[in-house]
């Protein structure tokens, strides 16, 4: 294998960046600066929902902050990571949809067992109620 010589600038001789196949997802300032008051307000909105009790519901404002949290979690993949089907033909993309779907199936699968641990725990035993075990 020959190694393609690099200029003192970075890039290689064939005008490639080093270290990236493509020169183009890099971001713009206004991409940043659009990430960030998004950030910002997908911060501070939570923030207030929950000091303020603004929903008066618990369960409300708990979904409310969750929404929050995953759209957030979007804007950063989008403007800070550049996440998108044209970097890296798409495969960036891939592996970005099959970590969440893992994610999914974590998350789904401990909520189910913990769900069905909780209701088939002996009753007598955790209602605190004495047990007729010798």
């Amino acid at each position: 294998m020959s190694a393609t010589p690099v200029s003192p600038d970075g890039a290689h001789a064939d005008g490639e960046p080093h270290g990236h196949g493509d020169t183009h997802n890099h971001g713009s300032m206004r991409t940043y600066l659009i990430g960030f008051a998004l950030s910002v307000v997908l911060t501070a909105i939570p923030f207030w929902l929950v000091m303020t009790d603004a929903l008066g519901d618990p369960t409300a404002t708990a979904a409310a902050v969750v929404i929050m949290a995953v759209v957030q979690v979007l804007v950063h993949t989008m403007c800070f990571l550049h996440v998108n089907t044209q970097s890296e033909g798409g495969w960036t993309l891939l592996a970005y949809l099959f970590t969440g779907i893992i994610l999914l199936i974590t998350i789904a699968g401990s909520l189910w067992i913990m769900h069905h641990l909780n209701s088939n725990m002996m009753p007598g035993l955790m209602s605190g109620q004495p047990s007729s075990l010798p």
